[in-house]
C-alpha cells in the first residue's frame, strides 16, 4: 500500500472530535517515573495533540515523529518552550521503521498504528526503549467493518475501479481484537489496561461521514488517483452517494458512529 499524501488542513476540519480520544487516552495513563519525563509521540500529525502533552507533564521534553512533510510543517508551530518549563520538537520518522534512540517515558501513538503493517512485531523494541515504570499507550480506529470504510472498500473492488484501487486500502485485519494486544503486552511483562470507546460523533453542513474520511480513511485513494483529477472526483461522488444513504440527515446533524481501541501498558520497574 503506498504512503498516502495528507493533507493537514483537511485533517484538522474535525480537529476537536479527533481529540477527544487522545484526551481519554491520556487521562489513563499514570505518573510516569522522570523528572522532567521524555515524551515520544509516534505520529504526531499536524502536532495539535501532542501539545496536549505538556499540559499534562508540563516539564517534559517532547518529540512528535511523523513521516509526512506535510504534516509536520503544520506541526512546527507548536514547537520551541512550553510554558511549563518543557520542550516541544518534532522530526520525521516512519511508525513502521522507528528505532527509539533514546530512553523514553512515555511512548504514546494516536490513531496511526492502523497504518503500520505488523505493528504488534515493534512492541519488543519500544518497550526497551522504556524507562522503568515508563508507558507504551496508543488508540486506533476499531471500525474497518463499519460503513465508512466498507462501502469504500467495496467500491474500490468493482470493475471500474479494482485495477487502480483494490490493493491501496487497509485491510481488515489493519487493527487485532482488544484480547490480542492485552496478551501480547502482558507476555512481554507490562501492566496493561485495554478497552473500547465508540463515540457518536454529530455532524453540521453537507455530506459531514466524507469531509470527515478525506481527512482520513480516503487518503489513500485520493492520492492513488492524484493524478487522475476526472476519476478522483468520479470515485468520490459514487462514494459520497454511498454515505447519503448509510449516515443519513437527522434534525440535530449527522451521526457517525466511531469505535476506538484504546491500550495504556507500563513496564514493570
Amino acid at each position: 500500500m503506498p504512503a498516502p499524501v495528507w493533507d493537514p488542513a483537511q485533517y484538522l476540519r474535525h480537529a476537536d472530535h479527533r481529540a477527544r480520544p487522545f484526551a481519554d487516552l491520556l487521562a489513563r495513563v499514570p505518573d510516569l517515573p522522570g523528572d522532567p519525563p521524555r515524551i515520544a509521540d509516534l505520529g504526531c500529525g499536524p502536532g495539535n495533540v501532542t501539545a496536549h502533552l505538556a499540559d499534562r507533564w508540563p516539564t517534559a521534553r517532547i518529540t512528535g515523529y511523523d513521516n509526512s512533510p506535510q504534516m509536520l510543517q503544520r506541526a512546527q508551530a507548536y514547537a520551541g518552550p512550553t510554558p511549563g518549563g518543557g520542550h516541544l520538537d518534532f522530526a520525521h520518522a516512519d511508525a513502521a521503521t522507528w528505532a527509539p534512540p533514546q530512553t523514553y517515558d512515555l511512548i504514546v501513538s494516536n490513531a496511526v498504528l492502523q497504518w503500520v503493517d505488523g505493528h504488534l512485531d515493534a512492541f519488543p523494541a519500544w518497550l526497551d526503549a522504556l524507562a522503568p515504570g515508563g508507558v507504551l499507550a496508543f488508540q486506533v480506529p476499531h471500525n474497518i467493518d463499519a460503513p465508512l470504510h466498507a462501502l469504500m472498500r467495496e467500491l474500490a473492488g468493482t470493475a471500474r475501479w479494482k485495477d487502480r484501487l483494490a490493493t491501496v486500502l487497509r485491510r481488515g485485519d489493519s487493527v487485532h481484537a482488544p484480547g490480542v494486544y492485552l496478551d501480547r503486552l502482558a507476555r512481554l511483562g507490562c501492566g496493561t489496561d485495554v478497552w473500547e470507546t465508540t463515540y457518536h460523533h454529530v455532524l453540521p453542513g453537507d455530506d459531514p461521514v466524507l469531509d470527515w474520511v478525506k481527512g482520513t480513511g480516503l487518503r489513500p485513494v485520493l492520492t492513488a488517483l492524484a493524478d487522475d483529477p476526472e476519476a478522483r472526483d468520479a470515485f468520490v461522488t459514487e462514494y459520497r452517494d454511498l454515505l447519503r444513504e448509510a449516515y443519513p440527515v437527522t434534525d440535530h446533524g449527522t451521526v457517525l458512529p466511531f469505535r476506538r481501541l484504546f491500550a495504556v501498558a507500563r513496564k514493570e520497574t
